[in-house]
């Protein structure tokens, strides 16, 4: 099914990548955004949606000093988030905190947190702990992964381990296990890896050539998703690795992310350079026995398009679900425009 927005708009002044659901906000539908101009200075705009769901309102606007590349909303703090920033070839990753009296201050500051400054590589994303609120933090450069301890209060962030996922990978991306704490998963140019924390060692891994983005089903457990440059989307069961258990079609062009629904099972979100947001139905059944003895491949080739939202302009790196209204999902193309649409016309009836 084809379709333009028809949801609410909001313009950043800038290009930009990465939105995050500011998921500690328990009352409202809020979003976190950050912009990526080479030349001037950047923004973080928090913006909510009114109550009656018709117009997106800059809550909090924030100079922020470099590109922003990765942005996340801490999950118990919602005035707490982690950027990814670049300034020529310096990469750098950092915690802030949004002033308490931002509302009242005629140029609020972001307050910083914590520095992770001990990366010597190309820095690509921060991970959260999945739910609730926890110390522990994860970043990834272009060769290691590293586990951090956060303390808020005394604004400091320290290394609990690190370890080099080798000189033959490229990391680009990853995500937290929200069944299994202990692990994450981690995308390289040929390959998803799976990781223990509590060795810091790999566990397996999926050969798949250019994986672009990865998440995890928050409702079933040993469920993976990943969006790959030119075969689509693939669904895969954790505990059989070779083959993906549903091939989705993807986009004309590179698939670039996806977004697991918070609380639906099986919806899922993608975007990617083809200007398009698509929504699909995909739930792996409900057989949850391990499939390893399988040697053929499982896959079932299905086409649960419920939309496909097209109305942009340029690529679209950014998807964000809302935690709070789990209907409801923000994109951001890289023209700035941030749209926030309801996907309750197109869920299945019951």
């Amino acid at each position: 099914m084809q379709g333009g927005s028809t949801g609410v708009g909001y313009g950043l002044k800038y290009q930009a990548r990465c939105i995050s659901d500011v998921k500690a906000d328990t009352d409202h539908t809020s979003f976190l955004t950050g912009t990526l101009s080479l030349k001037e200075e950047n923004e973080v705009h928090l913006i909510r949606l009114s109550s009656g769901g018709t117009e997106l309102i800059c809550e909090g606007l924030f100079s922020h000093p470099n590109e922003i590349w990765d942005l996340a909303s801490c999950p118990f703090d919602q005035r707490i988030f982690s950027t990814v920033f670049s300034s020529g070839e310096t990469y750098g990753a950092a915690v802030w905190q949004i002033p308490e009296l931002y509302g009242q201050l005629s140029s609020p500051q972001l307050e910083s947190i914590a520095s992770l400054d001990a990366h010597t590589c190309k820095i690509k994303c921060v991970l959260w702990w999945p739910t609730g609120r926890h110390d522990k933090l994860i970043s990834i450069d272009e060769q290691n992964l590293f586990l951090w301890s956060l303390d808020t209060s005394k604004k400091t962030a320290q290394v609990q381990s690190q370890e080099s996922a080798g000189m033959l990978h490229c990391l680009t991306s990853g995500a937290w296990d929200p069944h299994d704490f202990n692990t994450v998963s981690l995308t390289c140019e040929s390959s998803v890896q799976l990781w223990d924390l509590r060795t810091m060692k790999k566990t397996g891994s999926i050969d798949q050539a250019h994986v672009r983005n990865v998440d995890y089903d928050m409702k079933r457990r040993y469920t993976l998703v990943t969006a790959e440059d030119e075969s689509g989307i693939h669904v895969w069961d954790l505990r059989n690795l070779k083959f993906p258990v549903i091939d989705l079609p993807g986009h004309s062009h590179w698939a670039w992310t996806v977004k697991c629904n918070p609380e639906y099972d099986g919806l899922i979100l993608s975007a990617g350079t083809d200007s398009a947001v698509n929504l699909w139905l995909a739930s792996p059944g409900e057989d949850n026995s391990a499939p390893d003895s399988l040697v053929e491949p499982p896959t079932r080739r299905v086409e649960p398009l419920l939309n496909s939202y097209s109305d942009y302009d340029d690529s679209v790196y950014g998807l964000a679900w809302s935690s709070r209204e789990p209907w409801i999902f923000a994109s951001l193309s890289y023209d700035g425009r941030v749209v926030v649409e309801s996907i309750k016309p197109h869920l299945p009836k019951k």
